[in-house]
């Protein structure tokens, strides 16, 4: 009987693609094989903590990764963890975080679920709520978990150890992180794990969980974080450096079009759905001095609008980049703030018609030079403006708003 699976080789090509870890290769293979032989999936796990609710294209290295897992044949395993959330995964952190509370964490979880099948085939995604074991858990049972695991092996922890050393806190749960997150391989009976590399304790302590409830261990799988768009810092909404995939599709075009191009390759690799074959194709291409690598961006940015608002939005969102960037022309259709007949001053008029979030982005804004009236840059926080006609108002490349008096 033939195999719904594709050869291993061919399996572990996908699987290694944009990989950092695959730990152990060996054990992985071994799976792999049984899953050919036997015709029974893997069982391929991830784990988010809904902190925030919204997922950014960071978010998503993951789950492309899930994807591959998926097309291949094998079951997903979603862990939203409404119990880890409320912890907080301490890794890369040089203090304890604040504790968000169940509610909170359940608000936000409510729009993951939503935005995690933008990517993955709900057919075949299980998702699970971690609290619905460790809400159930007795005190003996906790205890039970806890002796599995030593405080020097804690303390091997990168981030933990630095905080030891240099005598600032670690709370106790802090220190259940890692036991919870490995405890829900136990109980999903994971085969494969995925994270970033920063989590790569925590998967390795799902290994010894599961050894020490009488399972085979699971793979580690890591995967790089993904760079922003300001190509310094990992991606992160409270830094302003990401591109959220619910974003309009104007939005997601233009941020990736400013990202630097050194990073254009890391970015078709881990967050886009192009081939293996196109991806050997575009690094060529970005190796070749003759080619200019924007056209290479412009292409990501299109694939990125593509895959999460469909053809038609990129072509639109292409359309309106060059002409309101590229061509510097006011778009057709931009938002109206009616105001009475007077004076104004431009600081108040960029938050109050909801052009800018804040006076401070405004300032901000208007020191950079990026703020302009019907073309005229303006460089005066405090400049004031008399409404007897309408203005168009502009906060860098793409934020237009007209302003109209009337009565």
């Amino acid at each position: 009987m033939k195999s719904k699976f594709p050869p291993v080789e061919e399996q572990l090509e996908i699987i290694s693609r944009g990989t950092v870890d695959l730990l152990p290769l060996d054990e992985l293979k071994k799976k792999l094989e049984r899953s050919v032989q036997t015709g029974q999936p893997l069982r391929i796990k991830q784990g988010f903590d809904p902190t925030a609710p919204d997922i950014h294209l960071g978010h998503t290295v993951g789950l492309r990764k899930l994807k591959q897992f998926q097309d291949l044949g094998h079951q997903v395993v979603v862990i939203i963890g409404d119990y880890t959330g409320m912890v907080g995964d301490p890794s890369e952190k040089s203090a304890t975080r604040p504790r968000l509370t169940h509610e909170e964490v359940m608000e936000n979880a409510r729009t993951y679920e939503r935005q995690f099948f933008k990517i993955l085939d709900p057919d075949r995604t299980e998702v699970r709520y971690n609290g619905e074991w460790f809400s159930k858990m007795t005190f003996a049972e906790v205890m039970e978990l806890a002796s599995k695991f030593t405080v020097a092996r804690m303390l091997e922890r990168d981030d933990f150890a630095r905080r030891f050393a240099n005598n600032q806190p670690i709370s106790i749960h802090e220190l259940f992180y890692p036991l919870m997150q490995g405890y829900d391989s136990v109980m999903i009976r994971a085969d494969v794990e995925i994270g970033a590399t920063e989590q790569k304790f925590n998967l390795v302590t799902g290994r010894d969980i599961q050894r020490e409830y009488g399972q085979e261990p699971q793979i580690v799988l890591t995967l790089p974080v993904l760079v922003g768009i300001d190509g310094v810092n990992r991606m992160s909404k409270s830094l302003g450096n990401y591109i959220g995939i619910d974003e309009p599709p104007e939005e997601m075009y233009g941020k990736t079009m400013r990202i630097p191009d050194e990073l254009i390759y890391q970015y078709f690799e881990l967050v886009t759905d192009v081939s293996l074959e196109e991806l050997r194709e575009i690094k060529r291409q970005l190796e070749d001095p003759t080619v200019n690598p924007r056209d290479i961006k412009r292409r990501l940015a299109f694939t990125l609008v593509r895959m999460y608002h469909g053809e038609d939005a990129a072509r639109q969102a292409e359309a309106h980049f060059d002409r309101v960037v590229v061509k510097k022309e006011v778009p057709e259709d931009i938002p109206e703030y009616r105001v009475f007949p007077g004076k104004y001053r431009v600081l108040d008029l960029l938050v109050d018609s909801g052009l800018l979030d804040s006076k401070s982005e405004a300032r901000r804004r208007i020191r950079q030079g990026a703020v302009s009236i019907d073309g005229s840059v303006i460089q005066d926080e405090f400049f004031e403006i008399e409404l007897v006609e309408p203005v168009v108002i502009r906060a860098g490349k793409r934020a237009f708003v007209k302003v109209v008096p009337s009565r």
